[in-house]
């Protein structure tokens, strides 16, 4: 989700920054790492000047989407931690870890000797990025905000692991099936949905959020979209005056089909409810701005416009 970069880059948290220094100095010997080829400036999608070593071979991955990046781009073996969260491909699980996309240990990402760290602006702080700048790690920051910048957060990534021409290709064929899929509902009436990140609190995307363009690219109209805040809360109340034709529910973790919709039953007034269009979807391809947007993208225009997307 948006709505992680709680302080620009300029701000730091002192007390902790300084221990942590204390921790850098202990780990001097682990933080230098193996020896690698020259490096490179390059510039993030933050405008930050990034040293990156010519072919890094001590990646952390500090986001699912960046670690499913750089899996898809034939690079796995060179990530040596990533996330909790990282769980795609299954080859991700057996990765050392180093913490939550917004707890990660400094320590655990010290230890590993890490000759560069990915990560993303939307999931990862700000004030994390700049203690591991700090700490004298190399940071490369994507920033996938929309359907345009995940391609171009796949492209940066390909950039920096020296995957230019495999990552262009990828892009390439993601650009090729979302305009099939743009093409198989084209023309069809577009239906009012609700989309629902989290069931309790009710959390729904808001304006500006790639989930609604994946919405819109499906065939539909998000009943959120011109909602300020990135993922606001909202009441069975606000569904009811919103009237969707479709509820659509990420699922996160083990339950059954039955158990993700269980309650709607309630909103007996509500179209989509009365209809039985209370649908569920996989949240992790909707929810992660990575190579499987497409997958997300067709899962929507499926549940959205099943009689066109079999």
């Amino acid at each position: 989700m948006r709505g992680h970069a709680r302080t620009s880059l300029a701000t730091t948290g002192r007390p902790a920054l300084r221990g942590l220094l204390l921790l850098a100095v202990a780990l001097t010997g682990l933080v230098a790492g193996p020896c690698v080829g020259a490096a490179g400036e390059m510039i993030d999608m933050l405008g930050r000047r990034v040293r990156v070593p010519d072919h890094a071979m001590r990646i952390i991955s500090l986001a699912p989407s960046i670690t499913e990046t750089v899996f898809v781009l034939g690079d796995g073996d060179r990530l040596v931690g990533v996330t909790d969260y990282c769980d795609y491909p299954p080859e991700a699980t057996r990765k050392p870890r180093v913490g939550g996309i917004s707890t990660p240990s400094f320590e655990a990402i010290l230890a590993l000797r890490p000759d560069l760290v990915i990560a993303t602006s939307e999931s990862n702080y700000a004030e994390h990025v700049e203690r591991l700048v700090s700490l004298g790690l190399p940071i490369y920051v994507v920033r996938p905000v929309d359907f345009e910048t995940v391609l171009e957060s796949i492209e940066r990534i390909g950039g920096v692991l020296g995957r230019e021409a495999l990552a262009r290709e990828r892009v390439a064929t993601m650009r090729r099936d979302a305009d099939a899929i743009g093409r198989a509902v084209a023309g069809s009436p577009r239906p009012r949905v609700l989309y629902v990140v989290w069931p309790n609190p009710l959390i729904a995307p808001g304006k500006g959020t790639l989930i609604n363009e994946l919405i819109q690219r499906a065939g539909g109209d998000s009943v959120t979209a011109a909602d300020p805040l990135p993922y606001p809360r909202l009441s069975l109340e606000t569904v009811v005056e919103r009237r969707p034709d479709r509820i659509i529910v990420g699922r996160h973790g083990p339950g059954t089909e039955a158990e993700l919709l269980r309650g709607w039953e309630r909103l007996g007034s509500v179209a989509a409810v009365r209809e039985g269009r209370v649908l569920g979807v996989d949240g992790d391809l909707v929810h992660r701005p990575g190579p499987r947007m497409i997958e997300a993208l067709r899962a929507l225009a499926r549940v959205i416009h099943p009689e066109r997307v079999p």
